[in-house]
């Protein structure tokens, strides 16, 4: 069932004036998550921030900056963490007008900045997208998209009236994927994309739990372009590909990730896709410091038909020895690294792709190794 704004809101008075108690009394436990694809703009200023890590975060986006510098950085240890603990679903006449991106928590006041230099995820206007959305405390609930209107401006804070009445997406207790507690689980599922629409917008979400009144809300920059979920503006050169496969956005090292790393601000090396089997792979390294450093794999169907999943398989040259894989699974024998999809990003339609992210001990690669790919 689709619900207008305005219903959301009656339907949270009515539920108040019934004694709907058992519905609205709180769960002891609180729960935390945000939209991860396309990225929360929490998630992804997080993500702009640990691209700088030495276990401290130090942003580049300006608009990321912005933020960090009114309201400093705790806030994006805690990404996931935009809530109201008595929203009880609510909507418009709960959450003021201007304060709709921190959801009316005063902790995330500096995320409703109204500024048009947001990190972006590039997305296709009616495309169905494989959505994410951080487990980090798994509950029960129903999850509603909602987009701006054509009028609207990135140059004003958003309010309730800037954005279409109707949801064009819910769905309710998605299956979910990794552990609870870690930055790589994530709720997720498959839905189209709003229709008609073109340039920047916002994806505005609202989980709201079903055991207790606890509400999140998020503001998710995108541009509607022709993208597959690539993300710009985070980190120093300011791209981040990413595909529209869960881990859009590029998934990020888990809480695991040496927090003495200092990945290199310079430009990551990339070699030309190799086709093999109706997939192509490129690695590129998006991060190095002294002993380590982080990589990324884009696999793209490169075929004419939809492929049920792929394997990708690399050679380091100097010894390097992967660490950790995340949005797939590895193994390594000597040199040579295979890395299998997971569940939910080994599906590709034509010219979709995915990422896999990974750390690793050594030396990072002068050059990009070649990636062979096969599909099934």
């Amino acid at each position: 069932m689709r619900r207008t704004l305005k219903a959301a809101l009656s339907a949270a008075v009515i539920l108040a004036a019934t004694g709907a108690v058992a519905v609205l009394t709180p769960s002891p436990a609180l729960a935390h998550g945000a939209m991860m694809a396309p990225g929360s703009r929490t998630y992804n200023c997080w993500r702009d921030g640990l691209s700088n890590s030495n276990g401290n975060i130090v942003p580049h986006n300006p608009a990321c900056s912005a933020a960090v510098a009114q309201g400093g950085a705790n806030p994006l240890y805690n990404w996931f963490s935009v809530l109201r603990s008595d929203g009880a679903g609510r909507t418009v006449g709960f959450v003021p007008d201007g304060s709709l991106c921190s959801g009316g928590n005063s902790t995330f006041a500096a995320y409703n900045l109204a500024r048009d230099d947001w990190p972006q995820t590039h997305l296709t206007s009616g495309a169905s997208f494989n959505w994410r959305y951080s487990n980090w405390a798994h509950h029960p609930g129903t999850f509603y998209m909602y987009v701006t209107k054509d009028s609207w401006s990135p140059t004003r804070a958003l309010a309730w009236s800037d954005l279409e009445s109707t949801p064009f997406l819910q769905v309710t207790n998605p299956p979910q994927n990794g552990a609870v507690g870690t930055n790589d689980g994530h709720y997720y599922w498959t839905g189209n994309l709003p229709s008609g629409k073109s340039g920047k917008h916002i994806i505005y979400s609202v989980w709201s739990r079903s055991d207790s009144q606890e509400t999140f809300y998020g503001c998710s920059d995108v541009t509607f372009d022709g993208g597959n979920g690539e993300v710009t503006g985070i980190g120093p050169g300011g791209n981040s590909p990413g595909p529209s496969s869960p881990a859009p956005s590029s998934p990020r090292p888990s809480s695991a990730a040496p927090s003495s790393a200092r990945p290199s601000s310079a430009a990551p090396s990339s070699n030309s896709p190799q086709p093999g089997g109706g997939c192509a792979a490129t690695f590129r390294v998006t991060g190095s410091w002294n002993g380590g450093f982080q990589g990324e794999v884009t696999v793209r169907n490169s075929g004419t038909a939809a492929i049920a999943g792929w394997t990708a398989s690399y050679a380091f040259g100097e010894g390097q020895q992967v660490t950790q894989v995340w949005s797939g699974k590895y193994t390594q024998s000597g040199t040579l690294v295979t890395v299998t999809n997971e569940t939910w990003n080994g599906a590709l339609n034509a010219g979709q792709s995915t990422t896999f992210g990974l750390l690793g001990n050594g030396t990072a690669p002068a050059a990009a190794p070649v990636v062979g790919c096969q599909s099934r």
